[in-house]
């Protein structure tokens, strides 16, 4: 309860303070009256105020919807060139130019985009994969068994991780496939740890201790009362494991140990560049190169605003 204003004023000597206070007492009255907003809509609401976050959000939405049309509606082939039309600058038939071999730029440009963001999509899904179910087990068990798998988990982190896809590259082939399974062998390291973590600490909480006392299943208190818990963090490094996987892809191919010529992604085209641009045609590596720095600068401060948004330290 808020004391009363005093009031020995009359009317006409009203005082500015207590405008201030009305106006306090009122605002406070509606947050009051207001209905709680849940968990996910909150943090949504909070991320919506991060212009720099939506922004981020709103390239990666256009990113992927060229990156399914755009090949369909150019009029050209991304494998395909004419010998004829080689360095062609950007023009209105030409929108980012043509390369070594005549291709339209813009037209491969889209197609390695397709590569680059599958690449990413599915390494980030099987870390996240991996890491919830070994995570979770790890945390939960504990003892022994946590001990015994955070052994293996070191052992793993201590791994080389470029070391560990140049020689898969190698032994495997490149390929597609073989950068995936590449990406994803010691990837999920991280989010093991994260997971881990958070359930050694949720596990704690006295609704779980609570399920535990009325016998529920192991497998079901981790599926509906730790994992839903953790989604917050994992969301977080599932964005933040995107662009890590992009860029990798991208080097690989430049260095010629992942996708190679004449299919197109972003790496080759950088790699496939690199001589035209000591003859001045600078496209040529110009717009494989934004759309890597962009792309990665796009979920990283996705993910800066998700962190924000979704710790529960933080909710008013």
């Amino acid at each position: 309860m808020h004391n009363q204003y005093p009031r020995d004023f009359t009317n006409d000597q009203v005082p500015d303070e207590w405008f201030t206070w009305r106006q306090k007492i009122i605002k406070e009255q509606e947050q009051l009256a207001r209905p709680s907003l849940s968990y996910w809509k909150d943090a949504w609401r909070r991320l919506r105020k991060n212009y720099l976050a939506m922004s981020g959000m709103a390239f990666i939405i256009v990113l992927v919807s060229l990156a399914i049309f755009g090949p369909i509606l150019s009029p050209y082939e991304a494998n395909m060139g004419v010998l004829a039309e080689q360095y062609q600058p950007p023009s209105a038939k030409h929108w980012f130019g043509t390369d070594n071999a005549g291709r339209d730029i813009f037209t491969r440009t889209w197609q390695g985009a397709r590569i680059s963001l599958f690449v990413g999509f599915m390494a980030a899904l099987i870390d996240v994969t991996i890491g919830i179910i070994w995570g979770g087990i790890s945390g939960y068990k504990g003892g022994r068994t946590d001990n015994i798998m955070m052994r293996i988990i070191e052992i793993l982190y201590g791994i080389p991780y470029l070391l560990v896809v140049i020689l898969l590259l190698v032994v495997m082939g490149p390929s597609l496939t073989t950068i995936i399974i590449a990406l994803t062998v010691t990837g999920w390291v991280g989010m093991a740890r994260i997971v881990r973590g958070q359930v050694m600490q949720i596990k704690n909480y006295e609704y779980i201790l609570a399920s535990q006392s009325f016998g529920t299943k192991q497998s079901r208190i981790i599926r509906r009362g730790l994992l839903p818990n953790t989604m917050g963090p994992i969301i977080v490094q599932m964005t933040l494991t995107v662009p890590s996987a992009i860029f990798a892809e991208a080097f690989l191919s430049f260095i010629g140990l992942g996708i190679s010529s004449p299919n197109a992604s972003w790496g080759v085209m950088a790699s496939d560049s690199l001589g035209a641009i000591l003859s001045g045609n600078w496209w040529t590596l110009f717009f494989p190169a934004f759309f890597i720095s962009l792309t990665m600068f796009a979920f990283n401060v996705l993910g800066d605003g998700l962190q924000d948004a979704l710790d529960p330290k933080l909710r008013k």
